[in-house]
């Protein structure tokens, strides 16, 4: 099992910035990939950065090049999402998750996700 502990997530104005962290325990050892989702009332969830553990390649969604950053901290066992130029719209819950699943195809699709944390709000006023 991996427990996942999302943090940093508020309210801010448009055009600001917030970086949420996913602290991960248990069988780290195990995790291929992390992502960062998230799901807006009545929408579903999607990707919005992915990032591999070992290796560092990323993927980000269109609508967030350029404005946010994956990274992560293999000795803090933590993935960070940077979140600059925020919008109204990127107003969310934003779910941390981690896979075992090897490659790097389907990163986008959350049903290849094994463990999820709790989520937190991030929301953007304008």
């Amino acid at each position: 099992q991996v427990q996942l502990v999302e943090s940093g997530g508020g309210l801010v104005q448009a055009g600001g910035s917030l970086r949420l962290s996913c602290a991960a325990s248990g069988r780290t050892f195990s995790t291929y990939r992390m992502g960062w989702f998230r799901q807006a009332p009545g929408k579903e969830r999607v990707l919005v950065a992915a990032i591999k553990w070992s290796g560092g390649s990323t993927d980000d969604a269109d609508d967030v090049k350029g404005r946010f950053t994956i990274s992560r901290d293999n000795a803090k066992n933590t993935v960070y999402l940077q979140m600059n130029s925020l919008k109204p719209e990127d107003t969310a819950v934003y779910y941390c998750a981690s896979s075992r699943q090897a490659g790097w195809g389907d990163q986008r699709a959350p049903d290849s996700y094994n463990y999820w944390g709790q989520g937190t709000q991030v929301t953007v006023s304008s």
